[in-house]
């Protein structure tokens, strides 16, 4: 699965000694989640709403991209 932003900057400063309070970490997951699922919305691929040649959610996107199993 790919690393989002905010994964990959928590995971800079955790090597840099850097405590990140597991609340701001889910907040700061939680409004990376809804951008990149609102800009799937919005961004139409060839101005259509699929991906991979099948009609598909944000959520699932979301999911098939970001979750790791």
């Amino acid at each position: 699965m790919k690393q989002t932003a905010v994964e990959w900057l928590v995971d800079e400063l955790i090597l840099e000694g850097f405590n990140v309070p597991k609340v701001f970490y889910d907040k700061a997951k939680a409004m990376e989640r809804q951008q990149i699922m609102s800009a799937f919305t919005q961004g139409d691929i060839f101005g259509a709403d699929y991906y991979d040649g099948v009609n598909i959610t944000e959520e699932n996107y979301y999911n098939k991209t970001f979750k790791s199993e």
